[in-house]
């Protein structure tokens, strides 16, 4: 049986903290930046929590995590 492989893509947008939660930086902070306002781009600073409802797409797609 050949080993199950992570989505290259996943492991780079995403971690697996211990007690199974997942981060994961905030969407819409890339680029048109300028018509944003500047409290919606602080509040995008850092990173969040995964969804639960996405939680488990997102761990179908790390299997070792």
């Amino acid at each position: 049986m050949p080993k199950m492989k992570t989505k290259s893509s996943a492991k780079k947008r995403f971690r697996v903290r211990p007690g199974g939660t997942v981060k994961s930086g905030h969407a819409f902070k890339r680029h048109i930046l300028t018509k944003k306002t500047t409290k919606s781009k602080r509040q995008l600073r850092g990173i969040t929590n995964v969804d639960a409802a996405d939680v488990k797409s997102v761990l179908r797609m790390m299997p070792s995590a």
